[in-house]
């Protein structure tokens, strides 16, 4: 897929080993700027101040551990932060993403990886609507924008759409919420929400991707997304940066950049909260190439993955 070289190069700047493989090396506490450290940390402090009133009216448990009075405790927010402090490249482990001769086809950077609090944490917030995680998971999905478009403001982005029956099923569209939450860490760059499902796409069969093999999921995925004529003049030309929550296969952010490449848009990446093992052609999991024969237990609780 052809894409701007210079934004292309960009987007895959950072180039980290996977964490859940090779842990990263420690590094120093990189602090906000003075002004921006105050505003969020009064922010922070009335949001917190806030769900201690509310727990009064709604008591509520810890999403991850059962903690009392927090949707998420201060314990297991650390862990969230210690899980996405790193963003990584993740398209290796994504089979739609990459040709036959290893070839990258859409680079993509990921939080962190799909397990532990980060997985609970996200599953409650979509399943459940546990919307209180909006801003522990947005400042993660924040943190990996930043990492690919290295603050640089010229991208716009774009979130994957949610399909009809997901959206009524639970009133709201993760992407785009967790976008929002991110908001006020990524000065400068724009959404674009020009991504819609492609009519005849609510036909599929009932079922999500969950259980499907990596062409299978192709398949599922294949023409159901597109950009809506009356916006394309806001992407076309432009670069953007695919964003959803969750890599499997990549099929789904394929599917994404085709419909914004059929736009005239500049593809020069993407971006997900959390990046799983993917499937195999037969429905297993698959490490990537660098992780076979390593002794290291993969995650095993896979996102049910219904858009």
């Amino acid at each position: 897929m052809a894409t701007r070289t210079g934004s292309r190069d960009r987007a895959a700047a950072p180039v980290r080993l996977d964490p859940d493989l090779t842990p990263p090396p420690g590094f120093s506490a990189r602090h906000r700027g003075e002004h921006g450290s105050t505003v969020f940390g009064i922010l922070e402090q009335l949001a917190g101040a806030a769900a201690d009133l509310m727990s009064l009216a709604v008591p509520v448990d810890c999403v991850c551990c059962g903690a009392e009075d927090r949707a998420l405790c201060i314990r297991c927010d650390r862990h969230i932060r210690r899980l996405t402090a790193a963003p990584f490249r993740a398209e290796s482990g994504a089979p739609a993403l990459m040709d036959v001769t290893g070839t990258v086809l859409l680079p993509v950077v990921a939080a962190g990886v799909y397990r532990e609090e980060l997985a609970q944490a996200l599953l409650s917030f979509k399943r459940h609507g546990q919307h209180q995680l909006k801003g522990s998971l947005g400042r993660a999905l924040g943190g990996a924008v930043r990492a690919a478009t290295e603050g640089s403001g010229e991208f716009l982005l774009v979130p994957v759409p949610t399909s009809t029956r997901a959206y009524l099923n639970r009133g709201f569209s993760p992407v785009h919420l967790l976008l929002r939450g991110a908001a006020g860490r990524l000065p400068g760059l724009d959404v674009a929400d020009v991504l819609t499902k492609a009519r005849g796409a609510g036909l599929q069969l009932p079922g999500g991707q969950k259980g499907l093999g990596r062409g299978a999921r192709a398949q599922r995925v294949r023409g159901s997304m597109r950009v809506r004529r009356r916006v394309r003049s806001i992407v076309a030309g432009h670069p953007c940066i695919i964003v959803d929550d969750v890599l499997t296969t990549g099929a789904t952010l394929a599917e994404a950049a085709r419909a914004l490449h059929a736009a005239g848009a500049q593809v020069a990446g993407a971006v997900v909260l959390a990046a799983t093992r993917p499937p195999d052609a037969d429905g297993g999991t698959a490490a990537p190439a660098q992780a076979r024969g390593s002794c290291h237990d993969l995650e095993k609780n896979k996102p049910g993955k219904d858009e």
